[in-house]
């Protein structure tokens, strides 16, 4: 039996590196998303809480004006 060539080899290993990596970069890609999911989440959470204290706010002044 002939033995299997180096470059064949090399080639096997570097396809078996390259999807090692690839799921690496994935991995941290999906990490990066959801850092950011999670800030914009929050942002959109305090504009809520602003415009709820606003409302509050402009409530209660109209209830001060009428009286």
């Amino acid at each position: 039996m002939e033995s299997i060539p180096i470059w064949v080899i090399a080639v096997i290993l570097l396809i078996f590196f390259s999807g090692y990596m690839a799921l690496r970069a994935m991995l941290a890609e999906r990490k990066l998303d959801q850092q950011f999911i999670e800030r914009e989440g929050k942002i959109y959470m305090e504009r809520i809480r602003e415009e709820r204290l606003k409302r509050q706010r402009d409530h209660n002044s109209e209830i001060h004006d009428n009286n």
